[in-house]
């Protein structure tokens, strides 16, 4: 194959047709296969990958708007010219309408097939770099490297890779900031539907009386303002994955409609009496704890089970501590200013401040604080000058955590033990025998305490490198 050359399958059954084309593009430097009937073209189809079909349309064991099909079904990214001596204006169009790039009539001349096998290829070029460059975005977005040793993120990564490959609903729940939106892009990029679209919608940002309308979509004059219809996000997600963030912001009205279209996959745009159906896969997300709303009476308890197949829990910032360091890194390498080769790095003091803040905000919290320190940095490694001051103040205001409250002494060493255990066990990879060494106690000795604290069951043993996922 010629450097830079591209592959092309000819498929005609009139044997000096096809022996014509194959030699004119092999002489202007194509890879070509030529074959004679639609069972070869499959059969070569399965050896090697084309950038482009010439097909004739006529064919005695089946024709080429069969192989059309089939092509554009199997083969997305291979683009397919249909070629026949009996051309009409009706099957011209039906064949654009199936995905054809054109359609050429007989006799063919050499100019007319060259300028369309030129404009045919530049085409998948540009497809195939739009596919690079959207590629390029996802990474950049984070959403296949997700960054995290501490063993709650690990089964938060286990369980993503459990369901992503299936079709069920999915609950994401954590605080503000902890990455939940990144989450679910992460279970739509590593499931099936990746290819179709990802339609974010935050429920608590649109009041209730235009949220049905986003959801569902409308007819024109349905309501004031209502000058023309509008496709609904559930329409606007078929074939793909419809994100619902701060689901317990919806009226009782809406978790009506929505346990609907759940149970059901069809919906009724507002002002219309014509259901429509998507075939949709939802996940949901909330900052508040569905199960105490459901409790309260403020959210749907049918609704709930109904979202709640499988449910995320995130972990708060403060929780992963260990994270902090890598998380850090992660987002200093992608708030780099431009026009800096050098790597930045985070001294032991700043390091240390940002370990001890508590994190209200999560891990978005810290990469905004990265991106800032990032800025102003003027030199190689940033300092504790170069957080926010509002963060240096409240770590070195927060109130003492041992502060008295009256406790036998052995009880209240109880929390500082444990956490001091756990980090331990953490740091040298959950090995009692080198995190016993490191404590300097007997394996016996910890055994004891971590049994006592609830520490015996090892998290290491669900593990999952997280090598394919974001900072999160």
């Amino acid at each position: 194959m010629k450097a830079n050359s591209n592959a092309i399958l000819v498929v005609d059954d009139d044997r000096i047709i096809l022996d014509s084309l194959t030699a004119l593009l092999t002489v202007e430097g194509y890879e070509v296969v030529g074959v004679a009937s639609v069972g070869d073209a499959l059969e070569a189809l399965g050896r090697q990958t084309f950038d482009l079909i010439i097909s004739d349309v006529n064919m005695p064991d089946s024709d080429g708007f069969e192989l059309l099909q089939i092509a554009r079904r199997r083969f997305p990214n291979t683009c397919v010219v249909m070629i026949t001596g009996y051309g009409t204006i009706d099957s011209a169009v039906e064949a654009i309408k199936m995905g054809a790039y054109d359609y050429l009539t007989k006799p063919i001349r050499d100019e007319e097939l060259h300028l369309v096998v030129q404009r045919a290829l530049k085409q998948q070029a540009l497809v195939r770099e739009n596919e690079t460059l959207r590629r390029q975005l996802d990474a950049r977005q984070g959403l296949d490297q997700v960054v995290g040793q501490d063993y709650q993120m690990q089964r938060v990564f286990d369980l993503v890779e459990a369901v992503a490959a299936s079709k069920i609903n999915v609950l994401v729940e954590g605080e503000s900031g902890t990455g939940k939106s990144l989450i679910a892009r992460v279970i739509h990029r590593r499931s099936e539907r990746c290819d179709g679209p990802f339609v974010e919608v935050s429920c608590g940002a649109l009041p209730e009386t235009l949220l049905e309308s986003e959801l569902f979509g409308h007819v024109r004059g349905a309501f004031t303002g209502a000058v023309a219809t509008k496709e609904g996000k559930f329409a606007a997600a078929d074939q793909g994955t419809l994100f619902l963030d701060e689901i317990s912001s919806a009226s009782p009205a809406l978790q009506v409609k929505l346990l609907r279209v759940l149970q059901e996959r069809t919906f009724e745009p507002v002002g219309s009496n014509k259901s429509q159906t998507a075939d949709v896969r939802v996940i949901v997300a909330s900052n508040l704890d569905l199960e105490a709303e459901v409790a309260a009476g403020r959210f749907r308890q049918d609704l709930y089970y109904r979202i709640n197949v499988v449910s995320v829990t995130l972990p708060p910032l403060r929780d992963r501590l260990g994270d902090i360091p890598m998380l850090a890194h992660a987002f200093l390498d992608r708030y780099r200013p431009e026009g800096r080769d050098d790597t930045l790095e985070i001294d032991e003091p700043a390091m240390t401040l940002l370990r001890r803040y508590s994190w209200p905000g999560n891990v978005r919290e810290l990469e905004n604080v990265v991106e800032r320190a990032a800025v102003l940095a003027t030199g190689r490694v940033i300092t504790v000058q170069d957080l926010p001051p509002k963060l240096v103040q409240a770590v070195r205001d927060a109130p003492a955590s041992d502060e008295y409250q009256a406790m036998p002494l052995k009880e209240a060493l109880e929390p500082p033990e444990r956490r001091i255990i756990e980090v331990a066990l953490r740091g040298n990879g959950w090995n009692r025998q080198r995190t016993a060494e490191a404590l300097q106690i007997n394996r016996t000795t910890l055994y004891k305490k971590m049994k006592r604290y609830g520490l015996d069951a090892d998290p290491a043993a669900v593990h999952l490198q997280p090598t394919s996922m974001s900072p999160l």
